[in-house]
């Protein structure tokens, strides 16, 4: 019996009140897609799609497959052939040799999405309405234990290892007349009590990200946290305001991870005269920081050093030296979700001391890790309401790169506007990796 319209829509309906406001939600094609339909904007969902798209902003599939394998999808629908009662499921894009079967989008969302719930109306004629089963058919598999709840239009199932247990019934069925229909007699038992299923749409809207200062913004960083501020040659792409903002709230302790570390108060680079650049050096000055992470950490001059170089000199704090295309690519590895990977960089140098090494090709490779951080303190041009961000000149070099990789990133902007504002195609950081806006104050400068 094919899927009408009305079972449809009351399998999008009951799966949407799966979500929570503001979540990151990964569908599957077909019936997942419609789970977008039906759930209202003013819950400010971010949709990834199959197509790599996010809430309408195109991605690469690198990029889309990153957001997925970096933690950052709470709920992926998908819609499977079969599902075991131990949480493994088939996709349906098969082929007849199950050696050349594709993978699909499925593999990707087993290994990276918090949860994940199959949606079952009916698989084809062949097959039973619900298709749960025991083990599975002869079939690839495309995700291992990762099922956590199949809804239908008349039930919903919760996989519990050995068995499925009907823990939801349509209030027009009856469970042991939806487990005898469908023979679902050996792989289901029935709750107890059942719930009533809902079908009503979901409501709830997401907490602003948008933060009147950089105190508010700045709240609860601790003593002890690994944050990342970006900071190149020179002061343009810093988020100056958010620095003096955590100088005054006085974290302690810090490892700091920039590509450089105070060197623009030194060098000036542009620096109008009489006045001193805001950089990394209000922390170190202010005994704040207890190891930093960088590339260019010290004074292309002699005579004039910078203020982490002293206080290396004095011990006060530790250095671990990366260079520079390194330590963009362990950002970016730590936002994708890649814990380690191979470089020829530094093969054969002090950089190498301590690491894993292979050759690969004939050619020497050393082992680094991602990064990740509990804060990054970063600068853009513009932002929605909604993070999504807008980089100008050398905003972009390393913020953009960091964003993907901190638990909370705080961004710096000189103006805030309403979704729909900025041109999808010149958005270079989806909102999903941003959680907290702050604009810039006017007539606020990048100098002392």
């Amino acid at each position: 019996m094919p899927l009408t319209e009305t079972s449809a829509f009351k399998i999008a309906r009951r799966a949407a009140r799966e979500i929570a406001p503001g979540a990151v939600v990964a569908l599957d094609r077909g019936l997942p897609e419609l789970v977008a339909r039906v759930t209202p904007e003013s819950m400010g969902v971010w949709f990834l799609r199959a197509d790599g798209t996010l809430n309408g902003i195109p991605l690469s599939a690198a990029d889309a497959a990153a957001i997925v394998r970096g933690g950052y999808v709470d709920l992926a629908i998908v819609h499977p052939a079969q599902v075991t009662a131990d949480g493994r499921f088939v996709g349906r894009l098969y082929a007849r040799d199950a050696s050349i079967a594709p993978p699909g989008i499925g593999v990707d969302l087993a290994s990276g999405a918090r949860r994940i719930i199959a949606l079952h109306p009916q698989i084809n004629e062949d097959e039973p309405e619900i298709c749960l089963a025991s083990h599975l058919l002869e079939r690839p598999v495309d995700g291992v234990g990762g099922i956590d709840r199949v809804i239908a239009d008349c039930a919903v199932f919760e996989p519990q290892g050995t068995e499925f247990v009907l823990s939801e019934i349509a209030t027009d069925r009856q469970a042991d007349d939806v487990v005898a229909d469908s023979d679902l007699s050996e792989v289901v038992s029935i709750s107890d009590y059942p719930a009533a299923m809902d079908f009503t749409v979901p409501s709830g809207t997401p907490e602003s990200k948008v933060h009147a200062d950089g105190a508010s913004a700045l709240h609860d960083l601790p003593d002890g946290v690994t944050v990342f501020i970006d900071g190149f040659g020179g002061p343009g792409g810093m988020a100056h305001y958010l620095l003096m903002s955590l100088r005054d709230r006085g974290s302690r302790g810090l490892t700091i991870v920039s590509n450089t570390a105070g060197i623009a108060r030194v060098v000036s680079f542009g620096t109008p005269p009489g006045r001193t650049a805001i950089d990394h050096s209000v922390l170190i000055e202010n005994g704040q920081v207890a190891k930093a992470i960088a590339s260019f950490p010290v004074s292309p001059s002699v005579s004039r050093p910078s203020e982490f170089e002293l206080a290396y000199r004095r011990g006060e704090v530790d250095l671990e030296l990366v260079p520079q295309g390194t330590l963009a690519e362990r950002l970016r590895a730590g936002g994708a979700g890649i814990r380690a990977f191979y470089t020829p960089t530094g093969a054969g140098t002090l950089i190498a001391e301590g690491k894993e090494s292979r050759t690969i090709d004939g050619r020497d490779y050393i082992l680094e890790y991602g990064l990740r951080a509990d804060f990054a303190i970063i600068r853009a041009h513009k932002a929605d309401i909604n993070g999504n961000l807008i980089y100008r000149g050398t905003s972009r070099n390393f913020n953009a790169v960091m964003a993907p990789a901190a638990r909370v990133t705080i961004v710096e902007v000189d103006e805030i506007v309403e979704p729909g504002q900025l041109d999808p195609e010149e958005i270079v950081t989806p909102g999903v990796f941003v959680q907290r806006i702050v604009k810039r104050p006017d007539g606020f400068t990048g100098y002392e």
